[in-house]
């Protein structure tokens, strides 16, 4: 049963785990992704999830996102218990409460910018208001560029695009999957700015995965993955402090000798 303070607590987070595991393979050569991971992420805030590889980012996104079910534990998104649901109207809620924003961009290379933009709309059954196709297009700076192709774009606007799309349907939360990955460094902070501005201005809610300490600068907090496990957290860091922690993280892995220097190195790095 849960109580009034939970119920609060799973208002406020639009996204929220509750010992989560996340196993693959047999019992005898079981592989844990996710280990016992609790955590919950608010509504109007923008998250970053890093971690060394293999360290569980992907599983993470995965499951928080309905895109796969844990072995075990509860994940609540938007208020909905997503292992209650069927895949029906766990696709659904995907579509009406759920934005993404991939590296790969994943724009139908058929369409021109406002079809990929109204795709989300159309699949849910639901019908594009011009007024709001026109409103996001300009927020995102492609309003110029609706009947385009995204042969006919640089990698920036198709990312663009992508975020256009995941903003149209007004999600609960978008869920970026290194979506600065395939971009330069100038185009990747033009894209971030977006996704900031996106929470500062209309409350939206972002949880993004991503290796780069720059990008994860822009994130009000950085949750750091190791071994299936939330082990650290910063609040509105520095890229100096992230890429000290992931240094940390890293070594950490390696042995503890390691992983005692790099703590050195990392404080004194964001003393600085």
């Amino acid at each position: 049963m849960i109580g009034k303070q939970d119920s609060q607590v799973l208002e406020a987070d639009v996204v929220r785990l509750e010992h989560v595991r996340k196993t693959h393979g047999t019992a005898k050569h079981e592989v844990v992704a996710l280990d016992d991971v609790t955590v919950g992420l608010r509504r109007g805030s923008f998250t970053a999830v890093m971690g060394p590889s293999g360290s569980g980012k992907s599983t993470f996104l995965q499951c928080a996102a309905g895109l796969d079910r844990p072995t075990s534990g509860s994940v609540h998104l938007d208020g909905r218990d997503l292992g209650a649901l069927g895949e029906r109207r766990l696709t659904r809620l995907r579509r009406e409460r759920i934005g993404f924003v991939f590296q790969a961009f994943n724009l139908l290379p058929a369409l021109t910018v406002t079809d990929n933009v109204t795709l989300p709309l159309r699949l849910a059954g639901r019908r594009a208001d011009k007024d709001e196709v026109t409103a996001v297009l300009e927020r995102v700076g492609l309003a110029e560029r609706r009947h385009s192709r995204p042969g006919e774009l640089s990698g920036g606007q198709q990312q663009r695009v992508a975020i256009a799309r995941a903003l149209i349907a007004k999600p609960a939360v978008i869920f970026g999957d290194e979506p600065t990955g395939a971009l330069d460094t100038r185009t990747a902070h033009d894209v971030l700015t977006l996704l900031r501005e996106a929470v500062a201005h209309s409350g939206q809610t972002i949880v993004m995965v991503t290796h780069d300490p720059e990008a994860a600068a822009h994130a009000d907090r950085v949750l750091f993955l190791r071994d299936g496990r939330f082990v650290d957290t910063l609040e509105r860091p520095r890229a100096a402090e992230i890429a000290a922690r992931m240094t940390t993280l890293g070594n950490a892995q390696a042995g503890p000798a390691a992983g005692l220097a790099a703590t050195a190195n990392a404080r004194a790095e964001a003393s600085r």
